[in-house]
């Protein structure tokens, strides 16, 4: 049965230099996450597009290390995310087999609001019942 978590977090979003290649970004990515899912993580983001001219996407790996559900433990989210006309689309999964400590087994999806700045998550995750 799927359990959800809510709540709030601030990042941290910066340049890696240097980028890949013409055309495409490189970042770090760093969080506080508060609420159901108490943690931290740290990534790396790619991009590529013109963000201002609202057509971009970008894919990200992050590795989430924390409490949730009275378990310590982490695990990677795996982002994939597009804009375009039609408005943008977002993914971010739990890496299948990240899991460890207390959260091995775990799956889901993250998804991300963004209210003018204000950064809000709701988590849909199971974990294995005997742990």
């Amino acid at each position: 049965m799927p359990q959800h978590a809510h709540g709030t977090f601030t990042v941290d979003v910066r340049p890696l230099t240097p980028p890949p290649a013409e055309g495409l970004g490189r970042f770090s990515i760093d969080k506080l996450i508060h609420g159901d899912l108490e943690a931290t993580s740290k990534g790396e983001m790619f991009s590529a597009g013109d963000p201002k001219q609202g057509m971009a996407g970008y894919v990200a790996i992050e590795l989430v290390t924390g409490t949730l559900s009275g378990r310590h433990g982490s695990f990677a989210l795996q982002h994939f995310a597009t804009m375009d006309a039609s408005g943008p689309r977002m993914q971010i999964i739990v890496v299948p087999g990240s899991g460890s400590g207390e959260w091995r087994g775990i799956a889901g999806e993250f998804v991300i609001h963004n209210d003018k700045g204000a950064h809000s998550y709701d988590f849909e995750y199971t974990l294995p019942s005997e742990q």
